[in-house]
């Protein structure tokens, strides 16, 4: 099985892919329509994530994520991406679920597991930090592949893991090597960079797979604050938005790397953060059903979800279309992949 010192985890933007299905009664997978847009976005430098919130992790079966995950490394492999690495959402109801969760996803290839805390006995969990604490490192040990701690109050009945409580689960979980903050918090993002982007953290803590010089990432959820992101020495993002625009959130991420050594560029970079926070913002309106509608009106491939979640309606997609934001969002990504 390759290890995650051969694909590493690196710095950039990565995509939670959303899970595609045939025109079936039985709503089966459609692995063309996967392996066409995996590499579509490979294209672009993005990286994948399956079976996560967009990807309707929580609809899907084992013996879905496995054919998700064999799927996605076929089809790298095919395109010459074989370097790239994949991360696999493993999130469950409970510990021991969550970790043959892990087990599964390295069976089937993935480099990276992504995990997100049970949010069903929210009421008892939230208010216990040792328990949401425990979760984690006991995962993190028993899972075969590196953990990405993914903090999404959203998809886990309300509970927000707060800066110090995912700074004490990354020093004492060494097989942990990032966070993902759905919650847009960017004082956060910005404390927990002080700590774990530190070059003293990878010495003091070093990692189970990796050596020194490869960060502990922290990642936010949404792609309205990849510059102050890149400013405070986080990572990038993983974002939805990057299914629908990667040439665009790509080129966000190359300026806002840069303005940190060459502020010259700093007028440009907010050009094209405005463009994709605004942009942002009106999906994340829409939810996974809106994306998936977009998807499917500008690549033709993508628009229906796996019951009982509805597919977006005729009108409301096409009020979504003609929205300013979405049209400069649009715009932009057809002069850049046109480059």
């Amino acid at each position: 099985m390759t290890t995650a010192a051969s694909r590493l985890l690196v710095p950039g933007i990565y995509a939670p892919l959303p899970t595609f299905y045939l025109e079936d009664d039985d709503q089966d997978l459609d692995i063309p329509s996967l392996k066409k847009h995996v590499v579509f976005l490979a294209k672009a430098g993005i990286r994948p994530l399956l079976a996560g919130t967009m990807g309707e992790g929580i609809h899907l079966s084992s013996s879905d994520r496995i054919a998700l995950i064999k799927a996605t490394r076929e089809a790298l492999d095919d395109a010459g991406f074989r370097d790239m690495p994949i991360v696999a959402g493993t999130g469950a109801g409970s510990t021991r679920e969550t970790i043959r969760l892990c087990k599964e996803a390295a069976e089937a290839g993935a480099e990276y597991v992504i995990v997100v805390i049970p949010g069903y006995f929210a009421s008892v969990l939230g208010t216990n930090r040792n328990a949401l604490k425990a979760f984690f490192i006991e995962v993190a040990e028993k899972s075969p592949i590196p953990v990405i701690i993914y903090n999404y109050p959203g998809a886990s009945g309300g509970i927000d893991l707060d800066s110090d409580l995912i700074v004490a689960i990354a020093k004492e979980a060494p097989n942990t090597v990032g966070v993902k903050l759905t919650c847009g918090n960017v004082g956060k993002l910005t404390r927990i960079c002080a700590t774990l982007s530190a070059p003293s953290f990878a010495a003091e803590f070093p990692r189970k797979f990796t050596t020194a010089d490869v960060p502990f990432l922290v990642l936010g959820g949404l792609t309205d604050t990849i510059i102050p992101t890149l400013v405070v020495r986080g990572h990038g993002a993983i974002t939805g938005l990057a299914n629908l625009a990667p040439y665009s959130c790509a080129k966000l991420f190359k300026l806002a790397t840069a303005v940190v050594t060459d502020p010259s560029l700093l007028e440009e970079a907010n050009r094209v953060q405005g463009i994709v926070a605004n942009a942002d913002y009106v999906m994340g309106q829409s939810g996974i059903m809106g994306a998936k509608g977009i998807l499917e009106k500008l690549y033709g491939y993508g628009g229906r979800c796996r019951r009982p979640l509805p597919s977006i309606t005729p009108a409301a997609l096409e009020a979504l279309w003609e929205n300013p934001h979405l049209q400069a969002l649009i715009g932009l990504e057809k002069s850049l992949a046109a480059q």
